[in-house]
């Protein structure tokens, strides 16, 4: 029996020698001590002895096979130590090397949302912000937008709970400053609004603009005047403005405004699909029903209120065919606007 220990014993340390990886090392490892291996052998074949033998036979196998770990662990973190020194030395990067990280840039929508605001707030107007989770009171009802109002299906909301909503529009902060304050206003309310599309040109999260001037004798003209301004700004001098008739439920008289085309300066382009016209925002007078649901004595007081989306005027102000490219943050989209 102890001829056949030493057998063990002395083929164990050749093959743990000659092994120069973990995985080798392993493959010595199942082949003595795994569940088949040689000294598991050794212990199953005990029962084959005299019972007066079996004690110390049991206790000399035992012996042997904490030998053999012992062994193996040591062998085993030696070669881990060589692998992980092997590894680090393939990989190493040379930390001391210089760098020039590019810059990065104001994103292209916050850009033209921070150029239309400044230019608002040099006419007057005041910036306010509102919660972008809203209730369908300031979302529809204080706008003229009743339940079961067909003007609903304009937009395709996306309610959290009866009566609770992701705002479509940031008109809500029109009806809440009017009831806590008396005219004249004159304000605009930037943020985040969501609807339930999705193409190139609609995006289901997007940046608006409203705009709202209440005071007394304030005519479509006064309207006008303020969207030239903001247009000749944005884009070019030579800008001009054209009013459609058109229907919103919190406007009355409505109107569709289109710009000269920024491409062709009107003189027709495929941008414009030769019309020399892009449409671009949706204004007009505020209803009376709208002041008086805020408090507002419509018979002395008059406004007027627009809505502009920002990704919409930055592509046009940039020629960017689809509303996709502002979200994908393909970084070589993003350093075109790198100032």
């Amino acid at each position: 029996m102890t001829d056949k220990f030493l057998a063990i014993e002395t083929t164990f340390l050749q093959e743990m020698a000659n092994a120069n990886s973990t995985q080798q090392l392993q493959e010595v490892k199942v082949k003595y001590l795994g569940k088949s291996g040689e000294v598991t052998l050794l212990l199953r074949g005990i029962k084959d002895y005299p019972a007066e033998q079996r004690p110390e036979i049991g206790n000399k196998i035992n012996e042997l096979r904490k030998k053999l770990e012992a062994l193996l662990d040591e062998k085993t973190a030696a070669l881990q130590q060589n692998e992980l020194t092997a590894k680090l030395n393939s990989q190493r990067v040379d930390v001391s090397l210089t760098s020039s990280p590019q810059a990065g840039t104001i994103h292209p929508i916050t850009m033209v949302k921070n150029e239309i605001s400044n230019l608002l707030v040099t006419m007057g107007f005041e910036v306010l912000e509102g919660p972008e989770i809203e209730t369908d009171y300031y979302n529809f009802q204080a706008l003229n937008i009743p339940q079961d109002h067909p003007a609903r299906d304009m937009q395709d909301t996306f309610y959290i709970a009866p009566g609770i909503l992701l705002r479509t529009q940031t008109s809500p902060m029109q009806a809440r400053l009017m009831e806590v304050k008396k005219p004249p206003i004159k304000m605009i309310a930037p943020g985040k609004v969501y609807r339930s599309d999705s193409d190139a040109s609609h995006s289901p999260v997007f940046n608006q603009i409203e705009g709202l001037v209440v005071d007394e004798n304030i005519t479509l003209c006064d309207l006008k005047g303020t969207l030239e301004y903001l247009a000749q700004n944005l884009f070019s001098k030579d800008t001009k403005v054209r009013f459609r008739p058109s229907y919103f439920p919190f406007t009355e008289p409505s109107v569709e405004v289109d710009l000269t085309c920024s491409n062709c300066g009107g003189k027709g382009c495929s941008l414009c699909k030769g019309t020399g016209w892009i449409e671009v925002l949706g204004a007009g007078m505020v209803n009376p029903q709208v002041l008086e649901n805020c408090g507002v004595d419509s018979q002395r007081y008059t406004g007027f209120a627009f809505g502009l989306g920002v990704e919409r005027i930055a592509m046009i102000k940039y020629g960017i065919p689809d509303i996709r490219l502002f979200y994908e943050n393909d970084v070589r989209f993003l350093r075109q606007f790198k100032k």
